[in-house]
């Protein structure tokens, strides 16, 4: 047999392997095919070959590094060939939605459609026309870059019949509805879709399609307000990808990790992040939960990395700027957090979806309100206000009326304020949405002539001086010393009905470590000593180490990127393994196992002391405080009602 018949033998062989979910033999197989085209000089099957170890890198190991240097080995043996139709696959290879520079993503897609049609293949037509509406979409041309992927989709439910290719195409359509807020579109397209079998409960394309319509749905129940039924949509999702390829989901995931971020459930979104950080569309949930956990630093590290990366791009750089402004403002540099919003302000122009508008609109009021000039952020927040539908964007729209009557309060307008507060309060009535305790505490000190509460009890007001705790019910007034379990029970009872992951307590409670430099040496396989100040040090550890593979892809150091990767790969596995990721025992998740343990204790001291100074209310609590893996208050209509203040 000649090395050209084995290699056509192994690349069968690889495609088998594929069907039968077989990672390391398809690896092992295209290796070898590989080797026996590029002997043979056969450039284009040994392009090919490459392209298809490249997806499987990317998409069956979730090396996206590997992935790379597959992707870049196929296009340098086609380089210097006349051109060909292997050309343009090579050129879109890498899903749209991996991609970062709107800009290199148009290229590679113009030169794609451009042997699409020279020599008429249809399937390649219609990723080339979805990559490049894509990319104009991420550059803001959201108007062109609609049609054209109007124009995919119309070639995919049509004459378009490779599924596989199909499923990139409509993968890099769904992104582009996501984060232009075009909800109605992608469901026009829904049933043609389904009809043409690309939505779902199959294998393969089809289940990985069914994901992502899924999140993108999900995407639009949390703009309406309705997280609940989001976070069942996304759970349902996972669970299905999950029973039906034996592999951990990823759109469902990365949506319900932001969802996390907003239900200040930390842990947990970081524990579905983990992994899946290095892709663009999870970067952003990356950034948004180092900002709400409060590690500033790292919020601006990781979202400085995706800006380095997107070029042109106008809406995830947008998203990522809101988080540097913001990130910015925490940490007091209020010049830092101006420059980032002179850039959002570039690069939100002409993008004219109120919903856009909105979330730029947010970070740049915040910064003029912290530069002083109160009235301008006023008018900027007022302008986005009078074009958001209450009936389509009605959390958008709570998010902006809290902010002006934050800024109008500090104006000293408080009538003013107090309208927008009850504005917000009546829209909120009918969201299912989960409120930070800062701006439940503005609007509650705003609206004080609403009618309260039914409460038989009366209320508990729970402050916290220095060293000691004050608690006040029915006139009385006690003080108890500080403890980490009244602090604990203070972060509870903030946002009754939210479960709390104990990490997250401890974190919060404990803080992070602020040391700038990193001992190498702790970094290894850390064990049972995996704890706070651990587990920051290798969140840092994992954002250095992705932007130097960044840097080393960028100057194609592949072999540096790899080694770089494989040390990444292996934290991620300490992570995982500390927070019980991938149904883990307890005694593997030793971390989270000892800060159960340690939490309930205390909270239960806590709960002690409080029913022996103040019976009826710490009797609630003790009703209605659980304890376990996770904690929640869960407050009932009728008995005490508890405010928080520091």
């Amino acid at each position: 047999m000649s090395s050209l018949e084995e290699a056509e033998r192994s690349a069968d062989a690889a495609a088998q392997a594929m069907v039968a979910f077989d990672v390391e033999a398809a690896v092992a197989h295209l290796s070898a095919a590989i080797r026996g085209f590029t002997a043979e000089g056969e450039s284009k099957r040994a392009a090919m070959a490459c392209l298809r170890l490249g997806e499987v890198m990317v998409n069956g190991l979730g090396n996206p590094v590997a992935g790379q240097v597959w992707f870049t080995r196929a296009r340098r043996l086609l380089a210097d060939l006349p051109a060909c139709v292997e050309q343009g696959w090579a050129a879109v290879a890498p899903l749209g939605c991996d991609a970062g520079d709107p800009g290199e993503l148009l290229e590679r897609a113009d030169l794609a459609l451009d042997r699409a049609r020279r020599f008429g293949d249809v399937n390649l037509e219609s990723k080339a026309l979805a990559d490049a509406g894509l990319a104009h979409v991420q550059a803001g041309r959201i108007a062109m870059g609609m049609s054209l992927l109007d124009e995919a989709m119309a070639l995919v439910c049509g004459p378009a019949d490779d599924i596989e290719t199909a499923g990139r195409s409509v993968c890099s359509f769904f992104t582009a509805c996501y984060y232009t807020g075009e909800f109605e579109r992608a469901a026009s397209w829904a049933e043609p879709l389904r009809r043409r079998g690309l939505i779902g409960p199959l294998p393969m394309s089809p289940m990985f399609l069914s994901n992502h319509c899924d999140s993108v749905q999900a995407r639009l129940l949390i703009e309406l307000g309705r997280w609940s039924d989001a976070e069942a949509l996304l759970t349902r999702a996972m669970a299905e990808f999950e029973d039906t390829m034996g592999q951990p989901s990823w759109h469902p995931a990365i949506f319900l990790a932001d969802l996390r971020v907003l239900q200040g459930r930390h842990t947990d979104a970081e524990a579905l992040l983990l992994g899946k950080d290095q892709a663009f569309e999870a970067l952003l949930p990356a950034a948004r939960l180092h900002l709400s956990r409060g590690d500033h630093d790292l919020a601006v590290a990781t979202a400085r990395r995706g800006l380095r990366g997107l070029g042109s791009d106008h809406l995830r750089a947008r998203e990522l700027l809101a988080v540097v402004v913001d990130a910015e403002l925490a940490r007091g540099d209020v010049d830092a957090a101006c420059r980032a919003c002179d850039d959002l302000a570039v690069r939100t122009g002409g993008v004219d979806p109120p919903v856009l508008r909105a979330r730029a609109a947010l970070p740049r009021a915040r910064a003029l309100a912290a530069r002083g000039e109160l009235e301008d952020a006023v008018s900027v927040l007022e302008e986005v206000a009078d074009l958001l539908d209450p009936q389509r964007t009605p959390w958008q729209l709570v998010r902006v009326l809290i902010e002006l009557a934050r800024v109008r309060e500090a104006l000293g307008d408080r009538s003013a304020a107090t309208i927008d507060a009850k504005a917000a309060i009546a829209a909120l009535a009918g969201l299912d949405v989960v409120v930070r305790p800062e701006d439940r505490a503005l609007l509650e000190r705003l609206a004080t002539d609403r009618p309260a509460p039914p409460v038989s009890s009366g209320t508990t007001i729970l402050t916290r001086d220095g060293k000691w705790w004050s608690l006040t019910a029915g006139g009385a007034q006690v003080r108890l010393p500080d403890t980490k379990g009244l602090r604990y029970l203070a972060e509870l009872v903030a946002t009754p009905g939210v479960e709390r992951h104990v990490l997250d307590l401890v974190d919060r409670i404990e803080g992070v470590s602020e040391q700038a430099g990193l001992d190498r040496r702790q970094l290894g396989d850390a064990g049972d000593l995996l704890d706070g100040r651990a587990r920051d040090n290798y969140r840092r550890r994992v954002e250095v180490l992705r932007s130097e593979i960044d840097d080393a892809l960028a100057i194609d150091a592949f072999d540096r990127a790899e080694t770089l990767q494989a040390e990444l790969e292996a934290l991620v596995a300490e992570l995982a393994r500390a927070f019980g990721v991938g149904g883990r025992s307890r005694q593997a998740s030793s971390a989270a196992e000892r800060a159960r343990l340690n939490v309930t204790r205390a909270l239960r001291s806590a709960t002690a002391k409080l029913c022996a100074a103040l019976p009826g209310a710490g009797d609630v609590l003790d009703r209605r405080v659980r304890t376990g893996m996770y904690c929640i208050y869960e407050p009932v209509a009728g008995e005490v009602r508890w405010i928080v203040q520091s």
